[in-house]
């Protein structure tokens, strides 16, 4: 048995700092979140993914709920936070190591020469009458096979690693779950967003069409003589002009199908339709406080954190225990055999006892710094129940007011509709020129698009008010009325 000053071992103060950088990993999670502004994934992994195959001539359809599959399977951001947690995994197994005995089977075989002088042995040392003599050099060969054993009996870093390495898994397993979220709000903004694209584009060919009907109208009437040329010139401009209108919202469009390709792990070349049309449907009113509550449940980054203080209390305690003993045992037992002399068992049983002597600086600057830690995490923990609220009630807000917009749109829609068709009729009828035409065609192309845009809007807060409750994943399908 032996007393040592040693601290706890190399192995289980790599698995304490592992354990320690779990937390640097999930405030790098929330940071990436807040990167939208470039859409690419340089900047922000979750719009990127693993591409698995190369673009096909086939054209692959589409629904929402195919391309949250796909990009639950291959999103980059995704694949990352899972393997961040196999790498914390990983230190788990390592810290239960530190629990199991070690076992180990030897075997070797060796040519020795001694020096029999130089290790004290002489002639003259054993009695005249033997008549024993022995050379200064012999050599032997030592054959010889062990099983060695090693286990932990007792320590407190060992123990508290281990419910440290533990927690840690737990908040890795959360912090996957928040990267799940976050997948199925980008995938589901990038598809509503090229619905609203396609919508426009679809807007922008009606009245492009109607644009040209009314050219041809104005040509016609300019060439019978009852319109004049600044009649068909007009029309001729506002249909050039919407041409360009339809350019530049296909090529929109064309730009969020690739990103929605990115998101999902389809080749940027791969023909796609999106099958999915625009949803709508009224939310059941909630309430700020049963919200908050569900969000409290259900928020995987809420239950990150605290998960992160039940491994913070566990590593500070770890590092306040290296001020105890450590009880451990090692033994071997084999077998030898050396030329001539035959074989016999051999073993070794040790206990040892270590206990730090003088170590306090060190232990208490790791106490200090894990403690460090840990109020870290308790304040986050403090400010995330009051961002939820914030969030909550926020998210409502932008529901209420998103759906009120809606009705707006619809209803400027109807009534530039009726303009239209009555201001058509009366240059029909000769009553006015094509100045007021031109004029109605533009509000109501406004109108569609703004209905566009904000059944778009409606639609993204309604996901941002399931994210912010916890609840995306499991109910997406309820927020967005599918």
């Amino acid at each position: 048995m032996s007393v040592s000053g040693m601290g706890p071992s190399a192995a289980m103060r790599r698995i304490l700092a592992g354990c320690c950088a779990l937390f640097c990993a999930a405030c790098g999670i929330s940071a990436v979140q807040g990167q939208s502004a470039n859409r690419s994934s340089a900047a922000n992994p979750y719009f990127g993914s693993v591409t698995l195959k190369p673009a096909t001539d086939e054209v692959i359809q589409l629904s929402l709920d195919d391309a949250i599959r796909r990009g639950l399977e291959n999103n980059l951001g995704l694949k990352e936070a899972e393997n961040a947690e196999r790498g914390i995994h990983a230190e788990q197994m390592q810290a239960l190591q530190e629990f199991l005995p070690t076992i180990r089977l030897t075997g070797d075989i060796g040519y020795y020469q001694h020096d029999l002088a130089a290790l004290g042995f002489k002639g003259s040392n054993l009695p005249p009458d033997l008549g024993l003599v022995f050379p200064a050099v012999t050599h032997d060969t030592l054959t010889e096979g062990q099983i060695h054993y090693d286990q932990i009996l007792f320590s407190g870093p060992v123990i508290a690693g281990w419910k440290a390495a533990g927690a840690a898994t737990r908040a890795a397993h959360f912090a996957k779950m928040t990267a799940r979220g976050e997948v199925i709000q980008q995938v589901a903004s990038a598809y509503l967003h090229a619905i609203a694209s396609v919508s426009e584009v679809d807007n922008a060919k009606a009245l492009e069409q109607a644009d040209l009907v009314q050219l041809n109208h104005a040509h016609e009437q300019h060439v019978a003589g009852v319109a004049t040329n600044l009649d068909e010139v007009r029309a001729r401009v506002q249909y050039q002009t919407q041409q360009q209108v339809t350019i530049a919202a296909q090529n929109e469009y064309d730009k969020e199908l690739i990103l929605l390709k990115r998101e999902i792990g389809l080749d940027p070349g791969q023909k796609i339709t999106l099958t999915d049309q625009a949803p709508f449907s009224e939310l059941t009113e909630q309430t700020p406080e049963e919200l908050r509550a569900l969000a409290y449940k259900s928020r995987q980054d809420y239950q990150n954190l605290q998960n992160q203080v039940v491994e913070l209390k566990a590593v500070h305690s770890a590092y306040r225990s290296q001020r105890y003993p450590t009880l451990s045992f090692s033994g071997n037992y084999g077998v030898q055999a050396v030329t001539t002399v035959g074989s016999h068992g051999v073993f070794t049983a040790v206990g040892t006892v270590s206990v730090p002597i003088f170590r306090e600086a060190g232990i208490r600057g790791d106490i200090d710094a894990s403690q460090a830690q840990l109020n870290a995490v308790n304040a986050q923990i403090d400010d995330l129940r009051t961002r939820i609220d914030q969030q909550v009630r926020s998210a409502l807000l932008d529901v209420s007011a998103a759906r009120q917009l809606v009705d707006v749109a619809r209803s400027n829609v109807e009534l530039s509709t009726r303009a239209l068709s009555d201001q058509t009729e009366r240059v029909n009828a000769g009553i006015d020129d094509t100045l007021p035409l031109v004029t109605a065609q533009a509000t109501l192309a406004n109108a569609q698009t703004s209905v566009v845009e904000t059944l778009y809007q409606y639609n993204l807060a309604k996901l941002s008010l399931a994210r912010a409750a916890g609840v995306l994943e499991q109910q997406y399908h309820y927020y967005l009325g599918k």
